[in-house]
């Protein structure tokens, strides 16, 4: 059985933010490539495996952006499947990060993998190493939106590999998209149901993007393919993300992390990229909140105040306002004021109604 150190997830701690450093191994093994993939565009680096000397140097540039207010470091190996990109590269990798965490300059490892990597012999591989976090990129739970986006893995796949982490002590985050081929919100969210029974110590839900070079390009093209639009998107996750904290599993990212060369004019071909997506859920579950709470009006509100934490003062406003101007126009307020209130909750809101004859306001 592995030793793992005890898991304090960084997370739900209040006040803290954990510091991650990335090292980026992009596309390294991948058995294929999978339909909506072009992971050399994601990474941000060549389509090469880096040296034991470049994640060195990485790690070591990434410790000098550390400030005080940061949980300790946790060294963390994204962009390919890192349990298969061999016994000599894995243990090699290890080994780097393993050095700075024996210097005390980080306090653990995490990586991202298949879950049809995830084996006994694989967890005894790295069991002497101070791994802590393994994400996995499950993407779906339905057999058929696997084989339609070529994953090459079931979903039973992760079934088995989340039981293996679970008994060896990890902490686990499980990955999931939306608008994947074959995928309607029916499929989406029973693949939420099931991940939250899985019991993960986090997700990320991330909506499907046209990459240029990936096959999800050439279907786009020929017309078997249409990604979702952006409100879709935004529709969907928000309905998952619910699904989740009811659950009270954190959701850490939603949307693609931006960077420069998904911004980059002609990588994105088409679909719900947006560098601030995961804002946009939360901007649309305040609106719904605001909503439900002005549903039951019937007589003129002249004005409204809306109690919020400090912090979540622009996801209340939505992007360029867009809250606001909702609200007023659909309820017919002449003026909304947003206070912030420290003492609240970080996604709850009160709110105060003052009715009386409709003014000619301006807020």
């Amino acid at each position: 059985m592995t030793t793992v150190p005890p898991f304090q997830d960084p997370h739900k701690k209040k006040g803290s933010r954990p510091f991650i450093i990335p090292v980026f191994i992009p596309h390294a093994g991948c058995p294929h490539q999978c339909a909506f993939c072009n992971q050399i565009l994601i990474a941000d680096r060549p389509d090469q495996t880096p040296s034991e000397e470049v994640i060195a140097a990485d790690i070591s540039r990434f410790l000098t952006y550390q400030q005080p207010h940061h949980e300790a470091p946790q060294i963390s190996f994204y962009g390919g499947t890192f349990l298969g990109i061999g016994k000599e590269r894995i243990l090699k990798f290890l080994g780097v990060a393993t050095r700075f965490i024996s210097r005390g300059q980080a306090d653990s490892i995490r990586f991202s993998t298949r879950p049809d990597t995830i084996t006994a012999a694989m967890l005894d591989l790295i069991q002497r190493f101070p791994v802590r976090t393994i994400e996995i990129g499950v993407q779906s739970m339905d057999d058929t939106v696997l084989r339609l986006s070529q994953r090459g893995h079931t979903a039973l796949d992760t079934r088995r590999s989340v039981k293996l982490l679970k008994e060896r002590g990890y902490a686990i985050g499980l990955q999931m998209m939306v608008g994947l081929p074959g995928q309607d919100e029916s499929s989406a969210m029973t693949t939420a149901l099931e991940i939250a029974g899985l019991l993960p110590d986090f997700v990320r839900i991330y909506p499907t993007v046209v990459l240029k070079n990936s096959r999800l390009e050439v279907w786009f093209r020929n017309g078997t393919y249409e990604p979702l639009s952006l409100d879709a998107a935004v529709a969907q996750v928000k309905d998952l993300y619910g699904v989740f904290r009811g659950k009270k599993i954190p959701v850490i990212r939603m949307g693609l992390q931006a960077s420069e060369s998904l911004d980059f004019d002609g990588t994105v071909l088409a679909g719900p990229y947006h560098p601030a997506f995961g804002h946009l859920v939360h901007s649309e579950i305040f609106f719904d909140k605001a909503a439900a709470e002005l549903a039951s009006e019937t007589t003129p509100i002249h004005k409204t105040v809306f109690f919020v934490h400090p912090s979540s003062i622009p996801k209340m406003r939505g992007l360029k306002n867009a809250n606001i101007k909702r609200l007023k126009t659909i309820f017919q307020i002449d003026s909304i004021e947003l206070v912030p209130e420290a003492s609240i909750s970080e996604e709850i809101l009160r709110v105060e109604i003052f009715k009386g004859p409709k003014q000619n306001l301006c807020t």
